[in-house]
């Protein structure tokens, strides 16, 4: 029998004319078991996991599923986040915090207050800082009783791949496992590579098919992120056009991209190179960009000399199958029949 909080996730999914396969509900049904549990927990029975941590591969529809039981959930004060912005949000609050005792504690204190149900989608970590904040974080969070959702392609052992730093992050790996109920969403086919949503465009041809497109835009040379100069094309109060080299071959940090996406949105990338060439620096830019790009739903125009799919070829990165995913929600459009 469905209960009614897992009929109200239904509904959500279904408003949006989008229906779920049979993996796809059975997750459903034990994630909404399982909450059901942690808002309600009954006296005779073990008291559930704290969090819920559903992992698997792209396009199966992770995010979807917490999104309806998030807005399912029967709770008061609940805050969905991306990992590179909840990593911004706590830095800031970090700063205000500076010269107090132990800031970080008064930052989880916060966040606890403002939101008793938190969802961190997306969740994954490349630099040692970040996973060591993060991690220092979830373990206080969990302690002040907060109900933590999480979405990510890896396990939480995975969380932290790279290897020199895989034993400083293990013990938070640990805890996210023996504290979580984990979930690994079955196999499947990728939804985003069949979907009718496009979040923005490929121009596959010549710069000037980009700049034809962008003559409107005044033109502006460069712009100050943060510490930060980007050299650019155009922009105007909506949108910034700039080329790959200027977003991605100086050390640009997420919070960076962020506040990018925050005021503009709508951005153009011209000049896009065979990414199979670039650095892995350069491709984790890349990475980080869109997934922000991404959440805040911003839309995005691309160009590139060559189909985007040969761009895309020999990329090493292993992050890279979740961009390749939502590079296949952009509508694409070829010189030839733009010159039609």
């Amino acid at each position: 029998m469905i209960s009614e909080l897992c009929s109200q996730a239904l509904r959500f999914i279904e408003a949006q004319g989008l229906h779920l396969d049979d993996a796809q509900q059975r997750t459903l049904a034990r994630l909404t078991d399982w909450l059901q549990a942690r808002i309600r927990p009954s006296g005779w029975r073990r008291r559930p996991a704290a969090g819920a941590y559903l992992w698997g591969g792209v396009g199966r529809g992770k995010s979807l599923l917490l999104a309806a039981l998030f807005e399912a959930a029967p709770v008061a004060s609940k805050r969905r986040m991306h990992v590179h912005a909840l990593l911004q949000d706590v830095q800031r609050r970090l700063l205000a915090h500076a010269g107090q005792a132990d800031p970080l504690q008064r930052v989880a204190d916060e966040l606890a207050r403002e939101a008793r149900l938190l969802y961190l989608d997306e969740c994954h970590v490349h630099d040692i800082g970040d996973a060591i904040l993060l991690g220092r974080l979830l373990q206080t969070l969990i302690e002040r009783d907060c109900i933590l959702l999480f979405s990510s392609n890896y396990t939480p052992a995975q969380l932290c791949p790279n290897p020199l730093y895989h034993s400083r992050f293990k013990p938070f790996a640990e805890l996210l496992q023996r504290r979580c109920l984990v979930l690994q969403m079955e196999a499947g086919p990728d939804y985003r590579a069949h979907s009718t949503r496009h979040w923005g465009l490929y121009l596959q041809g010549p710069a000037r098919l980009l700049e034809a497109r962008l003559a409107h835009l005044p033109a502006t040379s460069q712009l100050l992120v943060q510490r930060r100069t980007l050299a650019l094309r155009g922009m105007d109060e909506r949108t910034i056009w700039l080329d790959f080299a200027a977003l991605c071959r100086q050390p640009l940090a997420s919070s960076d991209y962020l506040q990018l996406c925050q005021r503009f949105a709508h951005i153009a990338i011209g000049e896009l190179p065979a990414l199979g060439r670039c650095t892995l620096d350069e491709q984790q830019r890349l990475i980080n960009f869109i997934d922000i790009a991404y959440d805040r739903a911003c839309e995005l125009w691309m160009q590139g000399e060559r189909p985007l799919d040969v761009l895309c070829e020999g990329v090493s990165h292993g992050d890279f199958s979740r961009t390749r995913s939502r590079f296949a929600q952009l509508r694409q459009e070829q010189a030839e029949s733009l010159a039609c």
